[in-house]
């Protein structure tokens, strides 16, 4: 985009958000202020290295401390050692969870965005990791910690901070919020004089920032520079739709959130080297697609329906919802993605199958993920409802028995088919470290801390982890092959190209299928997975029954040519 052109569009937006600010002066620094950070770091920046957006892609995501080794040994050192050896073949985009000093939350209670945690490494071990591999880091950017910098200068009056923080007083109207979290929003507090309200989203540690003061979209703005000039070129937004708040609304997807994303595309495709950013908008699915605006905001947002619709697929060997939606659900626009995950480091969303699932199907999804060993975080609907808002389980355990398998026999299956389709899907496949190994539910560390997310975020030793490895028929190796045998089999079709076409099928309640048509138009791939504990047939067109099939299994066919599956198989089948 040429310069002049630019500069007018970020002026315009910032002058949209702060139309009602008193100094305009101040706005006119503010909003040159970004155009000359631009303009510094192109000027810095000789080479150009942009994110390679193809079938290769995929995605690790991570805690820096997910494997350990000793008190003293610092957490990156390890999991760059570790990661050398067991995942870079298959991973070449590295979503570090957020890993500066924090207070709760593990991790997203920010103390100092500046810094790394000294229990986990240095900005030279980010910036390393970098010369080989994306980095996606997280900028909690919708809170900050009640220990932090920015809240002890808040309390002291003192810059940077003291005009940060998101206070209200008794004439502001809250009734409509819409709230994630049960506890209470509003505290209470008396400072300079003055009793005001603090507003806390998401706990009572992490109070919400201020960002109708334009100062503080600047500090994050720069923040952002800060990070790009450590080696990263992916940021996710977490928590981003709660972001500006007005007296009498939802207080969520305010127009100037969306505005905000704007500007942050406008600096971000205006970069030598080009970032991407991707928005963490937990929500029902409309709302959540909207964070693709005209295809100037996120480049990439998470596609957070399919977890919830591939687990009760797959649980109650019935797929008509799954299919459903995704005969509706919108194809990409080029220069965008979805995020296909099946776990992270939170739990299970339920707010996106909002509209999907039934209330009496959620129900049955829910009775069976309890006894499968789940707990479940509430949202807040009222002073007297509240809903589920996640189901917190690690996959291995959601996936461990179903009403059609009290035993278990087929978890493994199950678990591979889930994994199957979501690296089949249009978009960019992404993997929760611990579920490359098949982990288990975390029960110990929940009971100690009584965090329902902390039954999903399981710390390895890396003596230990490494040791299971190297055991043909442990349960980590059994797993971690199988995973990786995937993506490496994905990682060599173009038909899974990120924005390859993607055309859905229907096969009836037993099946999901979908096709996907690479770019160029050289490669068809059939993607279909038996979701039930039966040997199930189907009849298929006969040029697929000519095709290889790229996971190596070999066709069964009946006499009347019905395609044969193994309970929970799946093929992708390609024609060249």
């Amino acid at each position: 985009m040429d310069q002049s052109i630019y500069i007018s569009k970020i002026n315009k937006i910032f002058h949209d958000l702060y139309k009602s600010y008193e100094d305009k002066n101040d706005l006119k620094f503010y909003s040159s202020e970004i155009s000359n950070l631009i303009k510094d770091f192109n000027r810095r920046i000789k080479l150009s290295k942009n994110l390679l957006i193809d079938e290769k892609l995929s995605v690790l995501i991570t805690y820096a401390d997910n494997i350990t080794a000793g008190k003293n040994k610092k957490k990156l050192k390890i999991f760059k050692s570790f990661y050398a050896r067991f995942l870079r073949n298959y991973f070449n985009t590295i979503h570090f969870l957020p890993f500066y000093p924090s207070s709760s939350d593990s991790g997203f209670s920010v103390k100092d965005h500046y810094e790394v945690d000294g229990k986990l490494g240095t900005w030279e071990d980010i910036k390393d990791l970098s010369k080989y591999n994306s980095i996606m880091a997280d900028i909690v950017i919708n809170h900050s910690s009640s220990r932090g910098i920015w809240f002890k200068n808040f309390l002291l009056n003192k810059s940077p901070g003291n005009d940060y923080f998101f206070t209200i007083d008794k004439k502001f109207n809250s009734k409509n919020v819409v709230r994630p979290r049960e506890h209470k929003l509003l505290k209470k507090i008396k400072i300079r004089n003055k009793t005001t309200y603090l507003w806390r989203t998401f706990s009572p540690d992490q109070i919400d920032l201020n960002f109708k003061n334009p100062k503080v979209l600047i500090r994050f703005i720069k923040i952002m520079f800060f990070l790009i000039n450590r080696g990263v070129n992916i940021f996710r937004l977490d928590a981003i739709a709660y972001l500006w708040k007005e007296s009498g609304t939802k207080c969520i997807n305010h127009s100037n959130t969306h505005k905000i994303i704007k500007l942050l595309r406008i600096i971000c495709s205006n970069l030598k080297q080009k970032k991407i950013l991707i928005t963490e908008t937990n929500l029902p699915e409309k709302q959540n697609l909207s964070y693709f605006g005209k295809n100037d905001q996120a480049n990439w947002i998470y596609n957070f329906s399919l977890p919830p619709l591939i687990i009760k697929s797959l649980l109650f060997e019935n797929g008509s919802e799954l299919t459903k939606w995704s005969k509706k659900f919108p194809c990409l626009k080029k220069g965008t993605s979805y995020l296909n995950f099946l776990a992270s480091h939170d739990g299970v969303g339920m707010r996106p199958v909002e509209g999907l699932l039934t209330k009496s199907s959620l129900n049955k999804l829910f009775s069976r993920l309890k006894k499968n060993g789940g707990e479940f975080s509430y949202r807040k609907i009222n002073s007297s409802k509240k809903q589920v808002y996640e189901a917190n389980i690690t996959l291995f355990n959601a996936f461990k028995a179903s009403d059609f398998d009290e035993n278990g026999n087929y978890s493994l299956e199950r678990y591979l088919a889930a994994h199957s389709i979501i690296l089949s899907f249009e978009g960019v496949p992404a993997f929760y470290f611990n579920s490359l190994f098949g982990t288990s539910n975390d029960i110990s560390k929940f009971i100690i801390t009584d965090n329902k997310r902390d039954l999903n975020r399981y710390k390895w030793n890396n003596e230990r982890l490494i040791k299971n490895l190297k055991i043909n028929n442990s349960k980590q190796s059994v797993f971690y092959n199988e995973m990786t045998n995937l993506i490496k089999i994905r990682r060599k079709q173009k038909a899974f190209h990120p924005n390859a076409q993607r055309k859905n099928l229907n096969f009836g309640s037993k099946f999901y299928a979908l096709e996907r048509i690479s770019l160029d138009k050289s490669q068809k791939i059939l993607a279909i997975t038996n979701l039930t504990s039966k040997t199930q047939v189907l009849k298929i067109n006969s040029k697929y029954l000519k095709s290889k099939n790229l996971l190596g299994q070999k066709f069964k066919i009946t006499f009347d040519k019905e395609l044969v599956f193994n309970p929970f198989q799946t093929f992708w089948l390609s024609v060249n």
